[in-house]
């Protein structure tokens, strides 16, 4: 569909990738995966036509739609969101209009055999469909279904989009290029200003979406849950995986294993080969088993190692001053934006040590209860820090609050003060800024440089609570697993505002919700949280269910016994929810079967390379884990049919 070949890009002489080339198929799930700087956003500009190569093209058959999402963006605040939304449905109206126009034609002729008549009928028949195909009258319902999976509510709609911050207008230009339909998305970094809630829900739109999905993230789960392919650019060239991000994780260091132990066989068999040359080469006996060793040399493929960017950050906190029991204690606490009341006589304690998470909506108060916690706001009801806390913030826009017109250096030497001046070069190199590169101006840096550098401050003196404020958005794989091992390691209080799931896995053993102006703690990590909420609304629908089939039942009390015609129909339903348990419960035992057996061959060594047996195992596991809700579906149906039949007899 889309066809990359032999690009090139060069800054003054820094070539960011060379003569790189794949393809683009219809239906794909790429992740395009780098670490900060290796390319990852200007390869998007380029396919989207927003930049164009050194050299090389990028071809694409006439009239594809692309819908582009880029990492920043500016935004025309002159309407409404809906009215801004309903810009995507552009053709949509267009087509409504022309559809219009025809009917009062074809109204109005009466030449109705006549070839003209039959070609404008042709030409309706043809923008009607087209019209059904984008969505047609159904395209409001669109809108608000989309809007609201992103966070929006009802009452947002009307707004003028200038009274959002940059993060919802970002979500807006999102909902337009959802709505477009287009035939392949590239999208820049999607989840970045995005909550919990809303990742999972534009997780299920991609994961079912009809077209092509390029996307550039460092949310590991997001990842996972979406691509079926990987393509890494690393140190100019791109190594490309038909894997999702974990499973490109082992098999590019399988695949680097295995190029090691051919170098290392090949680098001997060329050292035997090249001794015996010039221990033979003057002997005439052996001149013809001299020459055929020469000639081998010549045509031998030498093999090459991958080569692997291996900078990284190296973070450690400094241990932290002894603080009291209770770090955090809020007793009803209440915060309000004029007439727009956030938190609402909330409660929470936070002890030493602990390692917390603040989830919920954007808007819901994170944020601010974090910087009540930095008496940054004034708020109604009590909040007590504990003996001797002191606080490390990381805000959410950190990175956009350093002087532009400072220098790497100048920035944390202008803040350190006592002995950690003399330090201020190797805590830079910590964070990998060396050489020339603490010279550089914050202005130049990108989104990544400038939060690893805003993360240096955090270093500049001994704390015992981090409150970090989405600390991960412009953050690689690498750096994130970094940051997330040195708080795992810190022994001070940890407060994280995150969306990522994967950096709060096994990183926080309490998590506060909040939502609808209250704050609920759960007890575990945030895998058990998301769990838990799925159960809590399954338990909700099912409580639902059990209200209404009690009122049925009550009805049908009041009415009497069943008709025999009725108790048939029922016995009917049973065998048939019967048929169907046992059905699924046959498909379950040959996929578990077929995925052991897939196991055991991915174990074997001269499989390791294989790569469809990677995605046959992967296409099981996804058919296995629908047969088992197509089971548990079939078993509620048929539990309700068997309860049903037992309370009338």
């Amino acid at each position: 569909m889309v066809s990359i070949n032999q690009l090139t890009v060069d800054f003054g002489g820094f070539k960011l990738f060379e003569e790189i080339s794949f393809l683009i198929n219809n239906k794909d799930r790429i992740g395009l995966i780098g670490k900060n700087g290796a390319g990852k956003s200007t390869l998007l500009k380029i396919i989207s036509g927003h930049q164009e190569p050194t050299s090389g093209t990028v071809t694409m058959p006439r009239g594809l739609k692309v819908g582009y999402l880029p990492q920043h963006m500016k935004y025309a605040d002159t309407r409404t969101v809906v009215e801004e939304v309903e810009l995507a449905f552009a053709e949509l109206k267009g087509l409504e209009k022309n559809i219009a126009d025809i009917n009062m034609e074809v109204a109005e002729r009466s030449d109705y055999e006549s070839e003209s008549y039959m070609a404008l009928l042709d030409k309706l028949n043809e923008l009607t469909e087209r019209f059904n195909l984008l969505g047609g009258s159904n395209h409001e319902a669109l809108i608000e279904t989309t809007l609201k999976g992103l966070g929006f509510e009802r009452s947002d709609f009307g707004r003028n989009t200038g009274e959002f911050s940059g993060g919802w207008r970002m979500r807006i230009e999102l909902a337009k290029i959802l709505l477009e339909q287009p035939d392949i998305f590239l999208l820049d970094e999607p989840t970045n200003h995005l909550d919990i809630d809303s990742i999972q829900w534009l997780e299920d739109f991609l994961k079912t979406y009809s077209g092509a999905v390029v996307l550039i993230s460092h949310d590991k789960a997001f990842l996972d849950n979406i691509t079926k392919r990987s393509v890494e650019i690393s140190l100019g060239r791109i190594y490309d995986y038909k894997a999702s991000y974990s499973k490109f994780i082992e098999l590019r260091k399988e695949r680097r294993e295995q190029q090691l132990n051919a170098f290392v066989n090949q680098k001997k068999k060329i050292e035997d080969t090249e001794k015996f040359i010039e221990r033979f080469r003057y002997k005439s006996t052996k001149a013809v088993q001299v020459q055929s060793r020469i000639k081998q040399l010549e045509k031998l493929d030498r093999i090459e190692v991958d080569e692997f960017d291996n900078s990284s950050l190296n973070i450690k906190f400094p241990p932290a001053p002894r603080s009291g029991t209770v770090v955090v204690k809020a007793d009803e606490l209440s915060k309000a934006y004029g007439d727009l009341l956030v938190l609402d006589e909330v409660d929470i304690t936070i002890e030493r040590g602990e390692k917390v998470a603040f989830v919920g909506r954007n808007g819901e108060g994170k944020t601010t209860m974090a910087r009540i916690i930095m008496s940054e706001l004034a708020h109604q009801g009590k909040l007590t820090l504990g003996h001797n806390v002191k606080i490390g913030y990381f805000a959410q826009d950190q990175a956009e609050r350093l002087d532009e017109s400072h220098t790497v250096f100048e920035t944390i030497d202008l803040v350190a003060v006592g002995d950690i001046r003399t330090k201020v070069r190797d805590l830079l190199g910590a964070f990998m800024f060396s050489g020339e590169e603490v010279d550089k101006k914050v202005s130049v840096l990108s989104g990544g440089e400038r939060t690893r550098l805003a993360m240096v401050k955090l270093l500049l003196e001994p704390v015992n609570l981090l409150i970090l404020d989405e600390p991960t958005n412009h953050l690689d794989m690498r750096s994130k697993d970094i940051l997330k091992q040195a708080l795992r390691d810190f022994d001070g209080t940890v407060i994280l505002v995150s969306h990522d799931r994967e950096f709060l896995d096994d990183l926080v053993d309490k998590v506060y919700e909040f939502r609808h102006k209250k704050i609920k703690e759960h007890i575990g990590g945030i895998y058990e949280f998301l769990d838990k909420k799925k159960m809590e609304s399954l338990n909700d629908l099912n409580a639902s269910i059990a209200t209404k089939k009690n009122e049925s039942l009550k009805k049908e009390t009041s009415k009497g016994k069943l008709s025999f015609e009725e108790r048939k129909e029922l016995n009917k339903k049973i065998k048939k929810a019967e048929r169907l348990v046992e059905q699924s419960e046959l498909n379950i035992a040959q996929l578990e079967e077929k995925i052991e057996d897939l196991n055991q061959k991915i174990s074997l060594p001269e499989n390791a390379s294989d790569t469809s047996l990677f995605t046959n195992y992967k296409e099981a596991e996804t058919s296995l884990e629908a047969e088992m809700t197509i089971w548990e579906e079939a078993q509620e149906t048929l539990e309700s049919l068997l309860q049903q039949k037992e309370d009338l007899d």
